[in-house]
């Protein structure tokens, strides 16, 4: 006589638990990479929160007061670097926005051109080119600035706005990163298909090319902007004129003033401050960008 079994009943789920899913060993955190991105980010923040406190200091608490201990002349501070030399610190200013804003759009304007034809077009040479582009990303810019200013000065183009600007126009890694986004972005068969439409080729670059690039262009034009912004060595090598000098410069010249008058060291620091807000500015409206462009990826074919 055969005996019915009854099949084991499964246990309950715990509390908080999906059914159906296996319960291992809880998850441990990873204390080494967290301690090491935790120092990371320490190391790379101590100076910006350093010229937030001084900048907040008059002259003498400056160098009286402890490090991290916030001061009470930051207006005063803000009142005599805008009285200083009646106000040529925002002349520099607007000196860095011309330059880096400028440069980066024509910058980013040659290497949208650039990558794409490389991306796109078949051409004896062409990989010759690209590799010369190549090589450009790994020559130190401190080797170019004197060859350039030994050409600038034949053409009579030194201490003007277009000595700093003329250098900055073609950027090699941004020819790159235009190829590798145009080659990724770009299908060859919608190239042919505006080709079969009748479209000139200008015309399938900046109606079909140009908004399918522009995530990588934005990136492109962001890195120029702030490479240009924070240059320093290619514009005290070309300019005199103070009135032309970028914020670095300037910046840079006050700072030699200060070894005999430290009352402007408070001044360096305060427009060190103010220096670094329209590249914070800069990173907030640009950011929706590449959103954009990663909520876009995810619903492409």
């Amino acid at each position: 006589m055969s005996t019915l079994t009854t099949p084991a009943r499964k246990a309950a789920p715990a509390a908080g638990t999906t059914p159906g899913t296996s319960q291992g060993p809880p998850r441990r955190i990873a204390l080494l990479p967290t301690a090491v991105l935790v120092l990371g980010a320490l190391y790379c923040l101590l100076p910006v929160a350093w010229v937030l406190v001084a900048a907040t200091k008059s002259s003498t608490e400056l160098f009286s007061t402890f490090t991290f201990l916030p001061g009470s002349g930051f207006g005063e501070n803000l009142t005599d670097l805008n009285a200083y030399r009646d106000g040529i610190y925002w002349q520099w200013m607007a000196n860095s926005g011309l330059y880096a804003g400028l440069g980066a759009l024509l910058s980013t304007v040659v290497s949208a051109v650039s990558g794409y034809a490389l991306a796109i077009y078949r051409f004896p040479g062409r990989e010759a080119i690209f590799k010369v582009m190549l090589a450009g990303v790994l020559m130190p810019p401190v080797i170019l600035a004197i060859p350039q200013y030994l050409l600038l000065a034949k053409v009579g183009l030194t201490d003007t706005y277009l000595s700093v600007l003329l250098p900055l126009v073609l950027s090699p890694y941004g020819v790159y990163l235009g190829r590798i986004y145009a080659a990724a972005a770009i299908p060859a068969e919608l190239v042919e298909a505006g080709r079969m439409d009748g479209a000139g080729e200008w015309r399938i670059f900046l109606r079909i090319a140009v908004p399918m690039m522009s995530p990588g262009l934005v990136t492109i034009f962001l890195f120029q902007f702030v490479a240009i912004w924070n240059n320093f060595l290619l514009p005290f090598i070309m300019l005199g004129d103070d009135g032309k000098f970028p914020m670095t410069v300037g910046l840079f010249t006050l700072l030699k003033q200060g070894a005999g008058t430290p009352a402007l060291y408070t001044l360096v620091v305060t427009g060190a401050l103010l220096a670094i807000v329209p590249l914070i500015a800069l990173f907030l409206v640009i950011q929706r960008f590449w959103s954009l462009d990663l909520l876009s990826g995810a619903v492409k074919s």
